[in-house]
């Protein structure tokens, strides 16, 4: 029989959790079980691998010290790194113990929320200890206390060496009708390599070198996209013609990227962006509108060609070639 024990405390040496883990490791021991201690406060750079140790126990004790105000971060990190590289499979044949000492309040909501989480990942929960300690040195001299863990530890033993079975929990059943989880199509060995990949801080910062790479070339495309239509809005303000009774509004969509027109009599607006109701409105390719600004193509051949499509009156078309005098 194999037992790991994770504890989640900051590894104090007046932390009465190292006691009572301490105490129940060397019960355990004394009964032949291969117990394996992971102080998570040593090893914060790689938790997210420590689901791979889970593979070889039949049980573990999730042992943990609520200071201020819950669980603590390391053991959340643990019971994450379960959720998410965990074998199931695996996790679903574990018997889980927890045991949460307090110097301030809070232990039992402690021990209850390590064993929901556990019964969540599919587990087997087991009898804990919890408890509020002020003094470790108390803790340590009360032989009363002291009896109390071993016969745990004893109890531990019996219900992973017996296998006794348990209820079904109703977290349990909500997790399979509600709660998926991001690596549900994983496979476990497959869960394991992401979980190495995530834990290696080399693969992280190139795939983040990889995104910036990305981003960069993503935006210099939109920059060139502003530039083309930057391009357009100062070659049909230099074109512009007026004449008299022309009054109108046009949008006009290249490759999807809009710029507008607005033509008041004498007065003529290209902006790029898009306006509200025009009074036309044109979508055409890059090439089509390059055609059209170098002459060798107007707006009306353009439509009466299919290469333009327009929504709104021929005639308001129309006079985008009188006012425009690209064909000069």
């Amino acid at each position: 029989m194999k037992v790991n024990i994770y504890y989640g405390g900051r590894g104090l040496m007046d932390d009465p959790t190292l006691y009572v883990i301490g105490k129940m490791q060397k019960v355990l021991e004394e009964l032949n079980v291969r117990v394996e201690r992971y102080m998570l406060c040593e090893l914060k750079n790689s938790i997210i691998t420590l689901p791979q140790t889970l593979k070889e126990v039949d049980g573990i004790i999730l042992a943990t010290t609520v200071e201020w105000y819950g669980i603590g971060g390391y053991m959340q990190q643990f019971l994450d790194a379960c959720w998410l590289y965990g074998d199931k499979e695996k996790i679903a044949k574990i018997y889980m113990s927890p045991v949460v000492m307090s110097t301030t309040y809070g232990e039992r909501e402690g021990k209850l929320n390590l064993s929901t989480a556990w019964e969540i990942l599919g587990g087997l929960p087991c009898s804990g200890i919890c408890g509020y300690i002020a003094d470790a040195a108390a803790l340590e001299m009360n032989d009363e206390y002291t009896m109390l863990i071993e016969k745990k530890a004893e109890n531990i033993y019996r219900t992973i060496n017996q296998k006794i079975a348990c209820f079904p929990a109703s977290n349990q059943a909500v997790k399979q009708m509600v709660s998926v989880s991001q690596n549900t199509d994983l496979t476990p060995q497959e869960s394991e390599r992401l979980s190495q990949y995530a834990a290696d801080d080399s693969y992280v910062q190139q795939q983040k070198e990889d995104i910036q790479e990305l981003v960069g070339m993503f935006r210099g495309m939109m920059s060139k996209e502003s530039t083309d239509i930057d391009n357009y809005v100062a070659r049909f303000n230099s074109k512009f013609k007026a004449i008299p009774g022309v009054n109108a509004s046009y949008k006009i969509l290249v490759d999807k990227k809009p710029f507008s027109i607005i033509i008041n009599g004498p007065n003529c607006n290209v902006s790029a962006g898009s306006i509200d109701k025009p009074d036309v409105e044109v979508t055409l390719g890059k090439d089509i509108l390059e055609a059209i600004m170098s002459g060798r193509m107007t707006f009306q051949r353009a439509f009466m060609s299919g290469e333009m499509k327009m929504k709104g009156e021929f005639k308001i078309l129309r006079s985008l070639d009188e006012v425009f005098l690209f064909m000069e």
